[in-house]
């Protein structure tokens, strides 16, 4: 779960992020729900993002414990990008569950799931964990099915000419195929002879 030990530029951005701060000290051990609206002035916070702007809502569940705190995130939302398919601009959905845990340590550590604080800390700021989860949710290949969307954003031009281009690759494919039977039968052959 954890990206990058410099994930967050300088304690400024901290302070720019203060409305994530969750107050320790002064929750009582049961399960507490906090609601985030994320746009791209979050996302600017974040040194190399991969997104620049977003929207999104995050919901979060945070289990205090005596002994640890569970958190469950769940998001979705919009990011702004290129398709993968048809290089036109798009609001890609993003949609994911995360559920990361947070235990008492003699000293601040990340490892992949788990986060460990100190029991002096009085405040827990969540920014970078949602900016992970929504980061980590972002798929390989940038497309999504676009054909129920009111507005569709697909250039036609550019899949009209990838469809024309595949085609021409599968007539190719099978030309190369029909003549590579011919040359192995003529190698089966050789040592007959």
């Amino acid at each position: 779960m954890y990206l990058c030990p410099a994930i967050l530029r300088s304690s400024l951005i901290m302070e720019s992020l203060e409305q994530f701060s969750i107050p320790l000290k002064s929750l009582n051990n049961d399960v507490h729900q906090f609601d985030y609206q994320i746009d791209k002035d979050f996302f600017k916070e974040f040194q190399d993002s991969p997104i620049h702007n977003g929207n999104f809502d995050v919901s979060l569940a945070f289990d205090k414990r005596p002994d640890m705190i569970v958190m469950d995130f769940d998001f979705k939302g919009t990011m702004q990008t290129e398709c993968d398919r048809c290089l036109e601009g798009i609001n890609l959905p993003i949609i994911g569950t995360q559920q990361i845990l947070v235990k008492y340590a003699a000293e601040k550590n990340d490892e992949a799931e788990i986060v460990y604080i100190t029991t002096e800390d009085t405040t827990f700021n969540i920014a970078k964990y949602i900016f992970e989860c929504i980061c980590l949710a972002i798929p390989l290949v940038k497309v999504y099915d676009c054909e129920e969307d009111e507005n569709r954003a697909c250039n036609d031009e550019m899949l009209a000419y990838l469809n024309k281009n595949s085609a021409i690759d599968e007539e190719e494919k099978e030309d190369k195929n029909d003549d590579s039977g011919s040359v192995w039968d003529a190698l089966k052959n050789f040592g007959n002879n």
